[in-house]
This record gives structure tokens, C-alpha cells and sequence, in this order.
């Protein structure tokens, strides 16, 4: 039995934990069925409530008029990463805000409003792959080596999100090394001699400067894209205000191609681990819809976001005060043993799969949820009828982060299909 001192000795929240040996399900597992609202005291962390379990999590997640996102949006074990809770953005909004921010570009993200991408996405997809096994894969022996975030991952997504802005193809790299520093401050590899707060700040200052330029450049000459479409806008009768459009294109793209590109990679790890499961993906193309929701639900690529209370209230029975926050980990919830049967067996057959992977189902799910579907679907399709032999060659490399699960290298060993 576990008992209140052993979980002092519980590490959620360290970042080179996550890096080293990636999420911490053992001490979700012991938080869920001893403490499932912990309060979370450490060293260097200011305190917060850890939020465990699934129902608990949606609870939160409905409640925005008790449960905010505005005064703090993460926890982090590094106390100056000031980037962690970023600019105004819809994010770090609340209701009526945060719905009116939304609804400015929410229609573009409706299964309606992405029917026109599905060719597009599908076009995209195949010519990456092509230009993967161009480049990569021998000719006569059909074998080729490559990293298959820098190589294939990455580029679908970030390619998608930057084509819907009105990015010009070629900054897309630009997009996706800014991403990573935004995202992955903390870890040396993006540094670069910096410090975290430094390397967070820049990498804001550097897209903020990008999409001022842009943002000019539409004003003379609007498209159809969702920067033109973000000019046009307008909050309470008001045009939005230049600093708005760029925090939106901010938050854009760094949720437009991060997430789905951690899912993508993970996912891809899942099947490399599970080869049943990916000969039977492979095999049955139809598996495609219920083997994106299992790959979402084992991979959950944000670990956390936070919210503060706005007054005395209780989730059970355990008293959160007025002014404390709380951590959803969304990971754990996905692993709950009284909403998933056999929660810890990867099966792409699963159903119902209510899992968390796009947040509470509250003011702030994922807006890019349909997307992120879609692009999903396409790629292991894509991926898995024309690499049909995919392997590991080699250690992976894990974000140093404590918001997000992300792989930053998998080196695999690739066969062609023809």
C-alpha cells in the first residue's frame, strides 16, 4: 500500500525527466488511485493541485467560469520560462473572450470547412513521401535511412497550417525551427548557448517580426487565406487590432503543426512497437479512423495545461481555495482504468475511445481537432502502403519540456514499396 510519504518521492514535473525517460505513467498510475487531486508542493515549483483522473479532468474543463486559463496557462519546473504562459491569445482567454476569438476563424476548422483540404492534404502527403524515398531510399536495394521527424513527421503538418495562413512554402522551415524553440526553450538543443527564457523570447520576436511583415504585405494585397481572413475581422464591432492578428498567427502555427506532429512520430513508434497492430492498420486501410483515436489516446502529445479557481470549491471532496491552480494531465486521464478497459493494451480496434488527447471537451478544446484528424488519417495511410517496412535504427531524442511530449529525432530504417 502506498502510503502519504512515498508520494512526496512522485516526479510529474521535471523536464529532464520527461526528456530522459519520457512520461511518468507509474506515478499518474499511484496518483490516480491514491491522491487523484494532489497538491503538488516541490522546490522550485510554485505549488498547484495535480488533476489525474478523466472525469475530474472534464469537469474542469466545462467549468470556465470557476476553472480560468487567463492567470496561468502552464506549470513548468523553470521558474523563469516566462514564454510558458505567452501573449494574449485565445488560449489564455475566457468565456465571452475566448468564443468570440474562436468563432473568428472556427468555421475553417469544421469537417465542412476542411472538405476543400482533403485532396490537398492527401497531394501534400504523397509528395513528401516521394521525396523522402527520392532522396533516401536506394533505388536497387529499396532500402534508405532517414529521421522520420525532420524527414516525414514534420513536414505534412506545419506544410498544412503554414498554406492555410498564406506562408510561402519556402519559410515553412523557418515556421517549424521557430516552433521548436518556442516550444522546446528549455532544451539545450534549441538553446544554443541561451537561456531558456532567452531562446522562448527570440523565437516569439522572430515569428511576431515575420508575421508583421506579412501581415503588411496582405493589407496591400488580401487572399483568401486565414491572415486576410483575421484583416477582416472584427471583436464587438471593432477592427482587431494588428497585435491580436499576430498573436493569432503565433498561436496558430505553433498549434497547427506541433501537436499533430508529436501524435505522428509517436504514433509511428506505437506501431514500430505493436507490429500486429501496424501489419493489421497496413493490411485494412479502413482501421484508419479508430487507429488515429488509439494512436491519440497512447500518445497524447500535451501533457498539461492549467487552470486557476475563482473561488472556494471542491472536486472530491478534496477544497481547492480561490486563487490556486490546477494541472490537468491529460496523459493520465487517457490511462484511466475506470473509463478505458485494458487501458495500458494498445488496440486500434478500440471503441468507444473517449480519450482526452484535444483536451476536456470545455471552452478550450482543440480547435484544430478535425485537422489534425484528417492530416493523421492521410499519413499513415500514405505512409504505411508505400513504406510498408519501417524500423528503428537507433536511440530516439525526447523534448526537454513539461507542456509537451514531443520526439525530437527517430532515426528509422525505411523499405520502399516499389
Amino acid at each position: 500500500m502506498t502510503t502519504a510519504t512515498d508520494l512526496r518521492d512522485l516526479d510529474i514535473m521535471s523536464s529532464e525527466a520527461y526528456r530522459t525517460t519520457g512520461y511518468p505513467w507509474r506515478a499518474w498510475d499511484i496518483l490516480r488511485r491514491e491522491a487523484p487531486v494532489y497538491w503538488y508542493d516541490r522546490p522550485g515549483i510554485a505549488p498547484f493541485w495535480a488533476i489525474t483522473k478523466h472525469e475530474d479532468i472534464l469537469a474542469i474543463s466545462k467549468a470556465a467560469d470557476v476553472f480560468v486559463s487567463s492567470q496561468r496557462l502552464v506549470i513548468s519546473d523553470r521558474e523563469q520560462e516566462t514564454q510558458a504562459n505567452p501573449p494574449h491569445h485565445i488560449l489564455s482567454m475566457d468565456p465571452p473572450e475566448h468564443g468570440k476569438y474562436r468563432n473568428l476563424v472556427g468555421r475553417r476548422f469544421t469537417p465542412r470547412g476542411l472538405a476543400v483540404l482533403e485532396t490537398h492534404i492527401e497531394e501534400l502527403s504523397q509528395e513528401i513521401i516521394t521525396d523522402v524515398a527520392t532522396r533516401l531510399i536506394d533505388t536497387v536495394s529499396k532500402v534508405g535511412r532517414a529521421d522520420f521527424v525532420a524527414d516525414l513527421a514534420a513536414k505534412l503538418p506545419v506544410f498544412v497550417i503554414t498554406d492555410m495562413i498564406g506562408v510561402p512554402r519556402e519559410d515553412a522551415e523557418l515556421m517549424f525551427q521557430w516552433t521548436n524553440e518556442a516550444i522546446g526553450a528549455g532544451d539545450p538543443e534549441y538553446q544554443q548557448g541561451r537561456t531558456a527564457q532567452e531562446t522562448g523570447n527570440q523565437a516569439t520576436m522572430n515569428m511576431f517580426g515575420y508575421f508583421a511583415k506579412l501581415l503588411a504585405e496582405r493589407r496591400q494585397k488580401p487572399s483568401d487565406d486565414l491572415l486576410s481572413l483575421l484583416i477582416r475581422s472584427e471583436i464587438d464591432g471593432q477592427p482587431f487590432s494588428d497585435h491580436d492578428i499576430l498573436s493569432y498567427c503565433f498561436l496558430l502555427i505553433i498549434a497547427g503543426n506541433e501537436t499533430t506532429r508529436n501524435a505522428t512520430t509517436g504514433g509511428m513508434l506505437t506501431l514500430i512497437q505493436h507490429p500486429a497492430e501496424m501489419a493489421k492498420l497496413r493490411d485494412d486501410p479502413s482501421l484508419a479512423p479508430s487507429a488515429v483515436e488509439e494512436i491519440l489516446r497512447w500518445t497524447t502529445p500535451i501533457i498539461h495545461f492549467a487552470r486557476t479557481a475563482t473561488s472556494d470549491t471542491e472536486i472530491r471532496g478534496q477544497r481547492i481555495r480561490a486563487g490556486e491552480a490546477v494541472a490537468m494531465f491529460y496523459p493520465s486521464a487517457n490511462r484511466d482504468e475506470e473509463v478505458f478497459d485494458d487501458a495500458y493494451t494498445f488496440d486500434i480496434t478500440r471503441t468507444p475511445n473517449e480519450h482526452l488527447a484535444f483536451g476536456g471537451y470545455g471552452e478550450h478544446f482543440c480547435l484544430g481537432s478535425n485537422l489534425a484528424r484528417m492530416e493523421l488519417r492521410i499519413i499513415f495511410r500514405e505512409i504505411l502502403q508505400r513504406l510498408p517496412d519501417i524500423r528503428l535504427d537507433g536511440e530516439i531524442s525526447r523534448l526537454s519540456s513539461t507542456l509537451v511530449g514531443g520526439i525530437k529525432h527517430m532515426p528509422v530504417r525505411l523499405t520502399s514499396a516499389g
